[in-house]
């Protein structure tokens, strides 16, 4: 298959004309014309991954988080993204990218956060059009279940990382409606509130937003990883491509932990007060 034609099928699965403006989606480096028969999926482009692809024999890195999100005026081999460039360059490989756009498909980045966790989707959680797109989502579980109990389902369901799953509101409250969203997405908070939900999955939550919504009476809060987030939907992605091309392209899922965060350690002396 060419490198057209598998862009063909990402680009029919996460329309590119449905990424945010501020967004840096597409194909970064790769030739259109050429053979493709492997492709490796992953969350970030990073040192990491290139090289993983590179040793598997990768025609293609597919990764979620764009490598070159702001304007540059040029990709030297001296500068760490434009070192990246260079070795998928001279490896004969592509780099194609799908943020934004992949978020807001159906399914989309939190379709296989919602799935992984065992949420049924009942629909988005900030609606586009068409409606049953947009970012995050919201889905039930089959039981309801206290927090505590679901936080494990979350860290149980997601890679592990250093920062783990931590959660905000009363360990027993029950929880059965969730708003789920893959990366960052305190921004959503407001619409979490009038979403009628439970809890709240997602990343990167701040501590000053935390406590106002938890003070303001809104739904439990359950923070992951940002990479772990995102994680799933590389199987989703993955799996696209399988069917688009059966055994005509193998396509694998990186087995790389791009989490940043490395060390973790908890606090052995008594402190703070209750």
């Amino acid at each position: 298959m060419k490198l057209a034609d598998v862009i063909a099928v990402l680009e029919s699965a996460y329309p590119p004309k449905t990424a945010e403006q501020w967004d840096a989606v597409g194909l970064v480096c790769g030739d259109p014309a050429e053979e493709v028969t492997r492709v490796l999926v992953c969350v970030d482009p990073t040192s990491s991954t290139v090289e993983e692809a590179v040793e598997v024999g990768a025609q293609l890195v597919l990764a979620h988080h764009p490598l070159l999100l702001r304007g540059v005026n040029g990709v030297p081999a001296d500068d760490p993204k434009g070192a990246l460039v260079h070795k998928l360059i001279r490896n004969r490989a592509a780099l194609y990218c799908a943020h934004t756009n992949a978020d807001s498909a159906l399914p989309g980045v939190s379709d296989a956060l919602a799935e992984a966790i065992g949420l049924t989707v009942t629909g988005p959680l900030a609606p586009a059009v068409p409606e049953d797109t947009g970012l995050g989502r919201i889905g039930e579980l089959a039981e309801a279940e206290p927090l505590r109990v679901f936080v494990q389902r979350v860290a149980d369901a997601l890679p592990a990382t250093v920062p783990g799953v931590r959660a905000a509101g009363d360990p027993e409250r029950q929880v059965k409606r969730v708003a789920v969203c893959g990366g960052a997405g305190d921004s959503f908070l407001g619409a979490v509130r009038n979403a009628g939900v439970d809890a709240y999955v997602t990343a990167d939550l701040r501590h000053h937003p935390v406590s106002e919504h938890v003070e303001s009476g809104g739904p439990a809060l359950v923070d992951v990883a940002h990479w772990a987030s995102e994680w799933p939907w590389c199987e989703q992605a993955a799996e696209i491509l399988r069917d688009a091309f059966g055994g005509r392209v193998e396509v694998l899922v990186s087995t790389r932990r791009t989490d940043p965060w490395t060390v973790g350690a908890t606090s052995s002396a008594a402190g703070g007060h209750a």
